[in-house]
This record gives C-alpha cells, structure tokens and sequence, in this order.
C-alpha cells in the first residue's frame, strides 16, 4: 500500500509539473498576404484563450514588413490589441528586412520592436526550447 500511494503521489508530480510547463512559441510570418496575417491572430488569440500567460513572439521579415509598417498594415487593431492586452506578447521585425526597404522604427506600429535578423531570432527562441510556427496560408 506504501509502494502504491509514493507511485500515485509521484505520478500526480509529474503531470502537475508538466502542466505548469512554460508555453513558450515563436511564429515566422514572410506573408504580406491578408489571409496569412489574419490567420497568425487568429491562432495568437486561440493560445491565449486556452493559455493566457503563454509567452508568443511573432518574428517578421520579407514581404510581411507591411503588416507592421503604421501607414501599410491592414490588421493594425488587431495587433496593437495583442500588444497592449498582454505583456508576454512582442512583435519583432527585421532590422535587415527594413534596411533593405528603407524603412526606419518611426514608421513602426507602436510597440513593435526591432531585432538585427529575424531568422537568428528564431533560431535563439528555439535554441532556448520555444516552439516554432511558420504561418502560411
């Protein structure tokens, strides 16, 4: 009886700790489509419904500079919501991406943030166990 309750009481350890386990994804959105755009906040928005404190980073480069850009993006509500919502949200565009388009941080959305390269972004977000999306659509 002895074996069987420290086996239960181990048991119930293990899953209570793997359900306080970080949620922790970092998506990779290159689309200027509407449709893709659309599609990362709807998925955004479902992890945090289920998940309210997961921790989501949105990695944008290529031809997804528009999404972010104040006088181009057409899900600007959208995304400004998830900002100002949730504090373990962040956007992060690409700082080569802008170069090549020249394109500065005052043309930004507020609150998204500028990394050097989003793909060495990613790759760290991985490195440090994040999980890892590419939106497509």
């Amino acid at each position: 009886m002895k074996k069987l309750f420290i086996a239960l009481a181990l048991l119930l350890g293990s899953i209570t700790c793997f359900a306080q386990a970080d949620y922790k994804v970092i998506f990779d959105i290159t689309s200027k489509t509407p449709e893709a755009q659309q599609t990362l906040l709807r998925q955004m928005n479902g992890i945090l419904q289920g998940t309210p404190d997961a921790q989501l980073e949105v990695a944008i480069y290529g031809d997804a500079l528009d999404m972010v850009l104040k006088d181009k993006s057409t899900v600007a509500p959208a995304l400004g919501e998830l900002i100002n919502n949730h504090k373990n949200v962040s956007f992060k565009v690409c700082g080569a991406t802008m170069k090549r388009n020249n394109k500065n941080a005052s043309e930004l959305l507020p609150g998204v943030q500028v990394v050097p390269d989003a793909i060495y972004e990613i790759i760290t977000k991985q490195r440090e166990g994040w999980g890892y999306i590419k939106v497509a659509h």
